[in-house]
Protein backbone atom coordinates (compact mmCIF):
# COMPACT_ATOMS: atom_id res chain seq x y z
CA UNK A 1 0.00 0.00 0.00
CA UNK A 2 1.63 3.54 -1.33
CA UNK A 3 1.40 6.79 0.70
CA UNK A 4 -1.14 7.77 -1.62
CA UNK A 5 -3.41 5.00 -1.14
CA UNK A 6 -3.10 5.11 2.62
CA UNK A 7 -3.71 9.05 2.86
CA UNK A 8 -7.37 8.48 0.31
CA UNK A 9 -8.10 5.93 3.36
CA UNK A 10 -7.74 8.12 5.97
CA UNK A 11 -9.21 10.49 4.46
CA UNK A 12 -12.43 8.63 3.47
CA UNK A 13 -12.09 7.31 7.14
CA UNK A 14 -12.61 10.71 8.46
CA UNK A 15 -15.38 11.37 6.15
CA UNK A 16 -17.05 8.60 6.96
CA UNK A 17 -16.66 9.16 11.17
CA UNK A 18 -17.94 12.53 10.84
CA UNK A 19 -21.11 11.86 8.79
CA UNK A 20 -21.64 8.55 10.82
CA UNK A 21 -21.69 10.33 13.89
CA UNK A 22 -24.21 13.37 12.39
CA UNK A 23 -26.03 10.71 11.79
CA UNK A 24 -26.43 8.54 15.47
CA UNK A 25 -26.82 12.52 16.74
CA UNK A 26 -29.62 13.60 14.44
CA UNK A 27 -31.09 10.18 14.31
CA UNK A 28 -31.30 10.18 18.08
CA UNK A 29 -32.85 13.80 17.98
CA UNK A 30 -35.27 13.49 15.70
CA UNK A 31 -36.55 10.37 17.45
CA UNK A 32 -36.40 12.01 20.64
CA UNK A 33 -38.66 15.74 19.25
CA UNK A 34 -41.03 13.15 17.05
CA UNK A 35 -42.98 12.52 20.47
CA UNK A 36 -44.13 15.81 19.60
CA UNK A 37 -46.24 14.42 16.58
CA UNK A 38 -48.27 12.14 19.21
CA UNK A 39 -48.22 14.74 21.66
CA UNK A 40 -49.58 17.44 20.01
CA UNK A 41 -53.12 18.94 20.91
CA UNK A 42 -54.05 19.95 17.20
CA UNK A 43 -53.39 19.14 13.60
CA UNK A 44 -51.84 22.27 12.87
CA UNK A 45 -49.49 21.81 15.67
CA UNK A 46 -48.94 18.31 14.30
CA UNK A 47 -48.08 19.67 11.39
CA UNK A 48 -45.14 22.41 12.76
CA UNK A 49 -43.71 19.70 14.43
CA UNK A 50 -43.03 17.45 11.06
CA UNK A 51 -41.60 20.82 9.55
CA UNK A 52 -39.46 21.29 12.87
CA UNK A 53 -38.37 17.20 12.25
CA UNK A 54 -37.60 18.14 8.25
CA UNK A 55 -35.61 21.08 9.27
CA UNK A 56 -33.23 18.99 11.38
CA UNK A 57 -33.28 16.27 8.58
CA UNK A 58 -31.83 18.98 6.42
CA UNK A 59 -29.00 20.31 9.35
CA UNK A 60 -28.18 16.15 8.95
CA UNK A 61 -27.91 16.83 4.82
CA UNK A 62 -25.81 19.59 4.71
CA UNK A 63 -23.06 18.83 7.27
CA UNK A 64 -22.84 15.19 4.60
CA UNK A 65 -22.77 18.26 2.11
CA UNK A 66 -20.30 20.00 3.97
CA UNK A 67 -18.02 16.95 4.17
CA UNK A 68 -18.16 16.06 0.48
CA UNK A 69 -17.48 19.47 -0.60
CA UNK A 70 -14.41 19.29 1.26
CA UNK A 71 -13.00 16.98 -1.37
CA UNK A 72 -11.57 19.37 -4.13
CA UNK A 73 -10.84 16.85 -6.89
CA UNK A 74 -14.87 16.32 -7.48
CA UNK A 75 -16.29 18.62 -9.96
CA UNK A 76 -19.82 19.30 -9.42
CA UNK A 77 -22.09 20.14 -12.41
CA UNK A 78 -25.78 21.10 -11.00
CA UNK A 79 -28.20 22.91 -13.10
CA UNK A 80 -31.45 23.29 -11.27
CA UNK A 81 -35.23 24.86 -12.70
CA UNK A 82 -36.03 28.44 -11.50
CA UNK A 83 -39.19 28.54 -9.54
CA UNK A 84 -38.47 25.52 -7.02
CA UNK A 85 -40.66 26.57 -3.72
CA UNK A 86 -39.63 25.09 -0.39
CA UNK A 87 -42.63 24.67 0.36
CA UNK A 88 -44.33 23.36 -2.87
CA UNK A 89 -45.20 19.65 -3.65
CA UNK A 90 -43.68 17.82 -6.13
CA UNK A 91 -42.49 14.49 -7.49
CA UNK A 92 -39.07 13.53 -8.41
CA UNK A 93 -37.78 11.16 -10.85
CA UNK A 94 -34.31 10.07 -11.47
CA UNK A 95 -32.35 7.58 -13.71
CA UNK A 96 -30.15 5.29 -11.01
CA UNK A 97 -26.93 4.77 -11.62
CA UNK A 98 -25.22 4.35 -8.39
CA UNK A 99 -26.15 4.31 -4.71
CA UNK A 100 -24.46 7.60 -4.92
CA UNK A 101 -27.32 9.26 -6.53
CA UNK A 102 -29.40 9.82 -3.28
CA UNK A 103 -26.41 11.91 -2.19
CA UNK A 104 -26.36 14.04 -5.50
CA UNK A 105 -29.76 14.45 -5.01
CA UNK A 106 -30.01 15.92 -1.71
CA UNK A 107 -27.04 17.89 -2.83
CA UNK A 108 -29.00 19.49 -5.28
CA UNK A 109 -32.14 20.05 -3.76
CA UNK A 110 -31.82 20.38 0.11
CA UNK A 111 -33.54 23.67 1.40
CA UNK A 112 -35.04 24.41 -2.26
CA UNK A 113 -37.81 22.01 -2.24
CA UNK A 114 -39.30 19.45 0.51
CA UNK A 115 -36.85 16.95 2.21
CA UNK A 116 -36.95 13.68 -0.22
CA UNK A 117 -38.96 10.81 1.02
CA UNK A 118 -39.46 7.78 -1.07
CA UNK A 119 -41.69 4.72 -0.39
CA UNK A 120 -40.04 2.22 1.70
CA UNK A 121 -40.64 -1.71 2.21
CA UNK A 122 -41.95 -1.99 5.95
CA UNK A 123 -39.00 -4.24 6.36
CA UNK A 124 -36.89 -1.41 5.95
CA UNK A 125 -37.66 0.29 9.76
CA UNK A 126 -35.49 -2.33 11.38
CA UNK A 127 -31.95 -0.59 9.29
CA UNK A 128 -30.39 0.79 12.09
CA UNK A 129 -30.68 4.38 12.92
CA UNK A 130 -31.73 5.05 9.42
CA UNK A 131 -34.74 3.13 10.00
CA UNK A 132 -35.69 5.41 13.16
CA UNK A 133 -35.25 8.40 10.97
CA UNK A 134 -36.91 7.60 8.52
CA UNK A 135 -39.81 6.48 10.79
CA UNK A 136 -39.61 10.54 12.60
CA UNK A 137 -39.77 11.47 9.22
CA UNK A 138 -42.87 10.29 8.15
CA UNK A 139 -41.61 8.21 4.95
CA UNK A 140 -44.29 5.85 3.96
CA UNK A 141 -43.64 2.61 5.01
CA UNK A 142 -45.88 0.34 2.68
CA UNK A 143 -46.20 -3.72 2.40
CA UNK A 144 -45.65 -4.56 -0.87
CA UNK A 145 -47.60 -8.25 -2.25
CA UNK A 146 -45.58 -10.70 -4.44
CA UNK A 147 -46.53 -11.35 -7.90
CA UNK A 148 -46.53 -14.61 -6.20
CA UNK A 149 -48.71 -13.88 -3.38
CA UNK A 150 -51.11 -11.66 -6.16
CA UNK A 151 -51.62 -15.28 -8.15
CA UNK A 152 -52.61 -17.10 -5.00
CA UNK A 153 -54.67 -14.13 -3.29
CA UNK A 154 -56.18 -12.29 -6.33
CA UNK A 155 -57.89 -10.06 -3.56
CA UNK A 156 -54.88 -8.39 -2.70
CA UNK A 157 -54.86 -6.67 -6.33
CA UNK A 158 -54.69 -2.66 -5.57
CA UNK A 159 -53.71 -2.93 -1.85
CA UNK A 160 -50.53 -1.65 -2.58
CA UNK A 161 -51.78 1.64 -3.98
CA UNK A 162 -54.43 1.69 -1.32
CA UNK A 163 -51.86 1.29 1.03
CA UNK A 164 -49.53 4.05 -0.65
CA UNK A 165 -52.58 6.39 -0.65
CA UNK A 166 -52.97 5.87 3.54
CA UNK A 167 -49.19 6.49 4.22
CA UNK A 168 -49.18 9.93 2.16
CA UNK A 169 -52.29 10.94 4.04
CA UNK A 170 -50.19 12.80 6.27
CA UNK A 171 -48.57 15.12 3.28
CA UNK A 172 -52.15 16.18 2.30
CA UNK A 173 -51.40 19.35 4.72
CA UNK A 174 -47.78 19.46 4.50
CA UNK A 175 -45.08 20.12 1.91
CA UNK A 176 -43.70 16.87 -0.08
CA UNK A 177 -41.18 16.04 -2.38
CA UNK A 178 -41.88 12.00 -3.42
CA UNK A 179 -38.73 10.54 -4.91
CA UNK A 180 -38.77 7.55 -7.30
CA UNK A 181 -36.54 5.50 -9.67
CA UNK A 182 -38.61 4.40 -12.37
CA UNK A 183 -35.99 1.93 -13.95
CA UNK A 184 -36.23 0.02 -10.19
CA UNK A 185 -32.30 -0.70 -9.77
CA UNK A 186 -29.24 0.25 -10.79
CA UNK A 187 -28.33 0.80 -14.19
CA UNK A 188 -25.73 -1.82 -16.17
CA UNK A 189 -25.05 -3.08 -19.92
CA UNK A 190 -25.91 -6.61 -18.38
CA UNK A 191 -29.07 -5.30 -16.72
CA UNK A 192 -30.05 -3.30 -20.15
CA UNK A 193 -29.78 -6.59 -22.35
CA UNK A 194 -31.35 -8.94 -20.12
CA UNK A 195 -34.37 -6.58 -19.77
CA UNK A 196 -34.33 -5.77 -23.67
CA UNK A 197 -34.57 -2.50 -22.85
CA UNK A 198 -35.41 -0.60 -25.97
CA UNK A 199 -32.56 1.83 -24.93
CA UNK A 200 -28.67 2.21 -24.61
CA UNK A 201 -28.26 4.44 -21.41
CA UNK A 202 -31.31 3.65 -19.33
CA UNK A 203 -33.19 0.59 -18.56
CA UNK A 204 -36.83 -0.08 -19.97
CA UNK A 205 -38.64 2.53 -17.06
CA UNK A 206 -41.49 1.08 -15.06
CA UNK A 207 -44.21 2.92 -14.01
CA UNK A 208 -45.32 1.66 -10.24
CA UNK A 209 -43.47 3.98 -8.03
CA UNK A 210 -44.54 7.07 -10.16
CA UNK A 211 -48.69 5.78 -10.28
CA UNK A 212 -48.67 5.05 -6.45
CA UNK A 213 -47.60 8.80 -5.94
CA UNK A 214 -49.80 10.31 -9.04
CA UNK A 215 -52.83 8.38 -7.11
CA UNK A 216 -51.98 8.88 -4.10
CA UNK A 217 -51.16 12.62 -3.81
CA UNK A 218 -53.71 13.44 -7.04
CA UNK A 219 -53.88 17.22 -7.36
CA UNK A 220 -51.69 18.13 -4.07
CA UNK A 221 -48.35 17.98 -6.95
CA UNK A 222 -47.59 20.99 -8.33
CA UNK A 223 -45.70 19.35 -10.72
CA UNK A 224 -42.70 16.42 -11.73
CA UNK A 225 -39.17 17.34 -11.12
CA UNK A 226 -37.57 14.71 -13.87
CA UNK A 227 -33.21 14.65 -13.10
CA UNK A 228 -30.72 13.05 -14.79
CA UNK A 229 -27.38 12.30 -13.32
CA UNK A 230 -24.10 10.87 -15.14
CA UNK A 231 -20.24 10.56 -14.05
CA UNK A 232 -17.96 11.41 -16.99
CA UNK A 233 -14.29 10.90 -16.98
CA UNK A 234 -11.71 12.15 -19.41
CA UNK A 235 -12.02 9.72 -21.73
CA UNK A 236 -16.02 9.55 -21.66
CA UNK A 237 -18.37 7.44 -19.93
CA UNK A 238 -17.46 6.39 -16.35
CA UNK A 239 -18.25 3.30 -14.59
CA UNK A 240 -20.60 4.04 -11.67
CA UNK A 241 -19.19 5.37 -8.61
CA UNK A 242 -19.12 3.47 -5.12
CA UNK A 243 -19.75 5.59 -2.06
CA UNK A 244 -16.33 5.09 -0.75
CA UNK A 245 -15.29 6.37 -4.09
CA UNK A 246 -16.86 9.68 -3.41
CA UNK A 247 -15.57 9.80 0.27
CA UNK A 248 -11.82 9.69 -0.91
CA UNK A 249 -12.76 11.70 -3.68
CA UNK A 250 -11.80 9.23 -6.67
CA UNK A 251 -15.22 10.95 -8.84
CA UNK A 252 -14.19 13.54 -10.92
CA UNK A 253 -17.27 14.94 -11.85
CA UNK A 254 -20.79 14.72 -10.88
CA UNK A 255 -23.08 16.04 -13.73
CA UNK A 256 -26.67 16.36 -12.98
CA UNK A 257 -29.72 18.12 -14.57
CA UNK A 258 -33.16 19.01 -13.57
CA UNK A 259 -35.94 20.32 -15.58
CA UNK A 260 -39.81 21.26 -14.16
CA UNK A 261 -42.57 18.97 -15.99
CA UNK A 262 -45.99 20.11 -15.63
CA UNK A 263 -48.24 16.88 -15.05
CA UNK A 264 -50.72 16.28 -17.38
CA UNK A 265 -54.27 16.74 -15.20
CA UNK A 266 -55.63 13.28 -16.99
CA UNK A 267 -52.83 11.87 -14.80
CA UNK A 268 -53.44 12.54 -11.42
CA UNK A 269 -55.62 10.80 -9.11
CA UNK A 270 -56.08 7.71 -11.09
CA UNK A 271 -56.01 3.73 -10.28
CA UNK A 272 -53.03 2.25 -13.32
CA UNK A 273 -54.27 -1.11 -11.50
CA UNK A 274 -57.74 -1.47 -12.58
CA UNK A 275 -57.88 1.20 -15.62
CA UNK A 276 -56.06 -0.49 -18.80
CA UNK A 277 -56.61 2.94 -21.07
CA UNK A 278 -54.51 4.75 -18.10
CA UNK A 279 -52.10 2.33 -17.89
CA UNK A 280 -51.29 2.90 -21.67
CA UNK A 281 -51.54 6.76 -21.26
CA UNK A 282 -49.01 6.74 -18.21
CA UNK A 283 -46.31 4.25 -19.78
CA UNK A 284 -46.21 6.40 -23.18
CA UNK A 285 -45.58 9.53 -20.99
CA UNK A 286 -42.83 7.84 -18.96
CA UNK A 287 -41.48 6.35 -22.45
CA UNK A 288 -41.67 9.60 -23.90
CA UNK A 289 -39.53 11.58 -20.17
CA UNK A 290 -37.09 8.47 -20.89
CA UNK A 291 -36.29 9.09 -24.56
CA UNK A 292 -35.84 12.50 -24.03
CA UNK A 293 -33.42 11.70 -21.51
CA UNK A 294 -31.59 9.15 -23.39
CA UNK A 295 -30.87 12.00 -25.73
CA UNK A 296 -29.55 13.73 -22.99
CA UNK A 297 -27.31 11.25 -21.73
CA UNK A 298 -25.82 11.10 -24.66
CA UNK A 299 -24.59 15.25 -24.68
CA UNK A 300 -23.73 15.19 -21.21
CA UNK A 301 -21.19 12.05 -21.33
CA UNK A 302 -18.94 13.64 -24.19
CA UNK A 303 -15.45 13.24 -23.05
CA UNK A 304 -14.95 15.58 -20.20
CA UNK A 305 -12.17 18.38 -19.69
CA UNK A 306 -9.80 17.83 -16.44
CA UNK A 307 -11.56 18.58 -13.23
CA UNK A 308 -11.91 21.62 -11.82
CA UNK A 309 -12.35 23.05 -8.11
CA UNK A 310 -15.74 23.75 -7.36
Amino acid sequence: MNSRTIAEAIRGGAALLVISINTIVLTLLLCVLSTGKFLAPTAAIRDRVRRLLAGIAGIWISVNNGVLSMYRGTRWDIELPDGLDRNGSYVVTCNHRSWVDILVLQRCFNRRIPLLRFFLKRELIRVPFLGMAWWALDFPFVRRHSREELEKRPDLRGRDLENARKACEKFRTVPVAMMTFPEGTRYSERKRDRSHSPFRNLLKPRIGGLGQVLYALGDRLDALIDVTIVYPVEEGTGTAPSFWDLLTGKVPRVVAQARRIEIPEELLGRDFETDPAFYQDLRQWIMQLWQEKESLIDRLEEPATAPEAP
